[in-house]
């Protein structure tokens, strides 16, 4: 029987990555010697061939719209041989063979309104969840706090000013579709008022046990309001993960007034230089002031820059903060510890196990 197996076609799933990889991959793969950044923004990948593979890292919003792709398309036609890649941040990459291209590209994406950046010892393109546009259990929005936020950092996504990288995230509820527990700095939007019940419709539109199944934690118990079927919160166990609102639309959760945004600090996946990390609470909480929100926006952006001023070279956040501790990490951000900063969680993140590394008792 033949060791080679034929690749079946068929149209369950999606097509084979294969198919879609520049030549250049796939000729040198698995045989890649080393990458090095040539200038912010653009890569050189070298393989054991002596094959160059360059990439054009350019920022793009999370939500693109037809005209942007079409321009993406045809800048990769025009520069790039048709290849083009999304990172998993929400950058577009132009796979290019032919260096003198580079420049080229990199003015029309200037030109277009594209910066260019986002590798190296910079800030990459926030990763972020729906938001309003689209989330019914978010309290915030993702797209006008990244778009407000990067308007302000965005010299160091072209720059090359930091002392490692740094991955912000964001994510609009704690259900954390963002990578908000593992980024560096993180903004999450936080509820703060349990789920408000419309008794006179929960029977008509929601089934009472999906509804009290539906909580993770049990705060949800059936009862009755005015001789008739319902449910009541308990406060104390509710956790504003929005579960039940997403089965029974009578417990609405949103609130204009109640919601707003948290900052999170020191979480990464790297396992470089230290094991990965859980990012902890900075600061509680920050009011929704859209269309820019600037408490958000002043408040990552002098992180960013107390970070930059003081971590050694290659030091992650998390990293800068373990080596000089906590107490000096509020001190020298001037940041108010409080009450919600005291993790006792049975299953906090300091107890779960983040390396790779195991020790045999």
């Amino acid at each position: 029987m033949s060791t080679s197996v034929k690749k079946r076609v068929t149209d369950i799933g999606p097509p084979h990555y294969e198919q879609f990889l520049p030549p250049v991959i796939k000729e040198n793969y698995g045989k890649w010697k080393y990458h090095e950044v040539l200038k912010p923004g653009v890569l050189v990948h070298t393989a054991e061939s002596g094959e160059k593979l360059y990439s054009v890292r350019a920022a793009t919003p999370r939500l693109a719209s037809i005209h942007s792709i079409r321009l993406f398309a045809d800048l990769a036609d025009e520069f790039s041989d048709g290849y083009l890649r999304y990172t998993s941040r929400n950058n577009v990459e132009f796979l290019l063979t032919d260096p003198d291209k580079i420049d080229p590209l990199i003015a029309k994406l200037g030109a277009e309104g594209y910066p260019v950046g986002g590798v190296g010892a910079a800030i990459s393109n926030p990763v972020h969840t729906q938001g309003w546009i689209h989330c019914h259990s978010a309290a915030s929005d993702a797209s006008g706090v990244v778009k407000a936020l990067m308007d302000e950092l965005c010299d160091y996504f072209t720059g090359q000013k930091l002392p490692a990288k740094l991955r912000l995230a964001f994510a609009c509820c704690l259900n954390m579709c963002g990578a908000v527990h593992c980024s560096d700095i993180a903004v999450l939007g936080v509820h703060r008022r349990v789920p408000k019940i419309n008794h006179e419709t929960i029977r008509t539109q929601c089934e009472i046990p999906t509804t009290v199944s539906a909580c993770p934690t049990g705060a949800i118990r059936p009862t009755s309001v005015n001789g008739k079927q319902s449910v009541e919160v308990v406060e104390e166990q509710c956790m504003f993960c929005a579960n039940c609102y997403t089965v029974c639309p009578s417990m609405t959760l949103n609130d204009p007034e109640m919601d707003g945004v948290s900052i999170w600090v020191g979480g990464k996946v790297s396992n470089a230089r230290h094991e990965p990390m859980f990012s902890k609470l900075a600061i509680p909480y920050l009011p929704n002031n859209p269309p820019r929100w600037p408490e958000v926006v002043d408040a990552v952006k002098h992180l960013v820059e107390i970070y930059a001023a003081n971590a050694r070279r290659y030091e992650r956040m998390g990293e800068w903060i373990e080596r000089i501790g906590w107490p000096k990490f509020f001190e020298m951000t001037d940041l108010e510890f409080t009450k919600y900063h005291i993790d006792d969680f049975s299953h906090a993140g300091l107890s779960f196990r983040t390396s790779l590394h195991f020790r045999h008792q």
